[in-house]
């Protein structure tokens, strides 16, 4: 009897959606793994991590937990203590050790031209807290994002970009799940918001498997191959 499928949980970053992972999940569905694009809410890194947590939680049997860019925090936070966690795949990601924030990462190494490119919307969260939520200019999006997707692919991600807030990618992150939990990472080399050398520098200290695709930050929606091949890999080593 074989052993048991795990299901693929996927969480997207910010200035993306769920659908970007969909060439991944069709990729992941055809060789009959269970797969969930979640949806991460993008307005602060402890409270993303606690939705994402509890949705794997609800989940039967074995879980691979994919991140991309900013979702990478939220999988490490998330996962942390979840004993059916059984592989992390980072995916143009962040890989954070305590403390540590996307802000402070993207900025530990030269490359990121992301901070030039953002609009900050003031707006109030349902704490009464203010906060910035950051959008992409829209003129800006195909070649700070997505350069290497069809532009009228990319144009239309620019529209329908979801909008992380500031304090999501200032906060710090909590004790890594990596630290526990066998990761896989994919560099993508021409990534203009998390600077490659970053990427590289999380992946080495995480002791992770990594694969380099010259891709740009959405690499999952350009190489949705590659991705589903690393995801793939991981379920299998960890099966």
């Amino acid at each position: 009897m074989s052993a048991q499928k795990p299901t693929i949980v996927l969480v997207h970053g910010a200035f993306a959606d769920s659908s970007s992972w969909n060439g991944v999940v069709d990729k992941l569905q055809s060789h009959e793994y269970p797969v969930v694009a979640a949806s991460n809410p993008l307005r602060g890194l402890t409270s993303d991590a606690e939705y994402v947590r509890q949705l794997v939680a609800s989940i039967d049997g074995p879980v691979v937990l994919a991140g991309h860019s900013y979702g990478g925090s939220v999988i490490s936070n998330a996962a942390k203590g979840l004993d059916n966690v059984k592989a992390l795949v980072f995916v143009a990601a962040f890989v954070p050790d305590e403390g540590e924030s996307a802000i402070t990462l993207s900025g530990k190494f030269p490359g990121s031209t992301l901070a030039e490119a953002l609009r900050p919307v003031p707006v109030t969260l349902s704490d009464g807290s203010q906060v910035a939520d950051l959008y992409i200019e829209k003129s800006k999006f195909p070649q700070q994002f997505a350069a290497d997707v069809p532009e009228e692919t990319a144009v239309v991600m620019a529209a329908t970009q979801r909008p992380v807030t500031d304090a999501a990618l200032g906060e710090g992150a909590s004790a890594p799940a990596w630290a526990d939990i066998p990761s896989w990472v994919l560099v993508a080399t021409e990534d203009r918001n998390i600077p490659p050398q970053a990427q590289t520098f999380m992946a080495e200290r995480a002791k992770a498997t990594t694969v380099s695709v010259s891709a740009s930050h959405a690499v999952a929606v350009s190489r949705p191959g590659d991705v589903a091949r690393l995801i793939n890999e991981a379920a299998q080593a960890t099966a």
